[in-house]
């Protein structure tokens, strides 16, 4: 079962996840992300947070079907934490996150540090960029602007074995240890492909 997670700080444009709409069983609102979906016309099937960013809290009454958890300002977890655990206690089994780019650089560096978790998302769409989970083994078919930027990062203690292609800088050969990446790498025509090989990837791809 597929779920999406919109949480507060930059978003994409609706249309470029519009057309999957109907893949989603379930919905979840991340605090301010509830203003995202509401912008999208779409509504939550749950809202999670503590609403100390959303525009206004008595958006709450206007979905009166949605599962409503609400929490403490003093909390360990952040509300895209308690979205991605809300999604799964519900049967979602991938999950796509939508905003959090832009804004602080702490909120940032907290999801990027999710991805290490067994409880991720398998994408993350803010508004300048797309960043997809490539898990070990895995095959990746992308798509950027011809000429597009697309950087490559290891998970955990690394990554090699990878593959590519349709990128100016091949993958093959690579060894990455922790704190190695490749970024600005090119989409030569438009279309490419990463293969993961010992270790998870996460392709970050511009979409201006």
């Amino acid at each position: 079962m597929e779920g999406l997670l919109v949480t507060g700080g930059d978003a994409p444009k609706r249309e470029r996840l519009a057309s999957r709409f109907r893949d989603f069983a379930l919905v979840c609102a991340a605090d301010s992300g509830l203003d995202i979906l509401r912008a999208w016309d779409l509504e939550p099937d749950i809202i999670v947070g503590d609403m100390d960013s959303v525009s206004d809290a008595s958006l709450l009454g206007s979905y009166p079907r949605a599962a409503i958890a609400v929490s403490p300002r003093d909390k360990d977890e952040t509300d895209t934490e308690l979205g991605l655990a809300a999604l799964r206690e519900r049967g979602a089994t991938r999950i796509t996150l939508a905003g959090g780019g832009g804004g602080r650089l702490d909120h940032l560096l907290a999801i990027r540090a999710i991805f290490e978790r067994r409880l991720r998302p398998a994408e993350w769409h803010t508004a300048l960029e797309a960043v997809f989970l490539v898990e070990e083994g895995s095959l990746f078919m992308g798509s950027a602007s011809p000429g597009g930027t697309v950087s490559v990062f290891p998970l955990g203690s690394g990554a090699d074995g990878m593959a590519s292609e349709g990128l100016a800088w091949p993958l093959a050969a690579l060894r990455w240890g922790p704190g190695d990446f490749g970024v600005s790498n090119i989409a030569v025509g438009g279309d490419f492909a990463v293969r993961a090989g010992r270790g998870d990837l996460l392709v970050v791809v511009a979409r201006p």
